[in-house]
């Protein structure tokens, strides 16, 4: 009896930890989305993770919604600096996600800052 009871603990946890693993390190897919960042804050009760929006459309019906891993402080310091501005956010999307990882299945990798194709300055010159 006690062996038995031995290996349904020892396969539930090997299940548990290669579920883990699946999760956190195989990506659903990767991709790049452009808009105008609204929101980049720190949220949550027991856990606090980076959460933010881009505003993907001019009346801001489309919005988009990510996390930010806490271990990549220069997306996190790039985004408060770019916050009201136009950017550009790589990122990966994994299957699920964890409670202390974020809130949304979208996790940003890299962030730059864009001109707005709104918003264009033209360049006229005179010949």
């Amino acid at each position: 009896m006690k062996k038995i009871i031995g290996v349904l603990i020892g396969t539930t946890i090997i299940l548990t930890v290669l579920y883990y693993l699946f999760i956190y390190f195989v990506t659903y897919s990767t991709g790049v989305r452009s808009g105008e960042l609204i929101k980049i804050s720190r949220k949550g009760v027991l856990v606090k993770t980076w959460e933010g929006e881009i505003s993907q459309g001019i009346s801001g019906a489309q919005i988009f919604t990510f996390s930010v891993e806490e271990k990549n402080k220069k997306v996190i310091e790039n985004l408060q600096k770019y916050q009201g501005s136009y950017v550009k956010l790589s990122y990966k999307e994994r299957y699920a996600t964890f409670f202390w990882l974020g809130d949304t299945k979208y996790f940003i990798t890299e962030v730059a800052q864009e001109d707005s194709p709104h918003f264009r300055s033209k360049n006229l010159t005179n010949d």
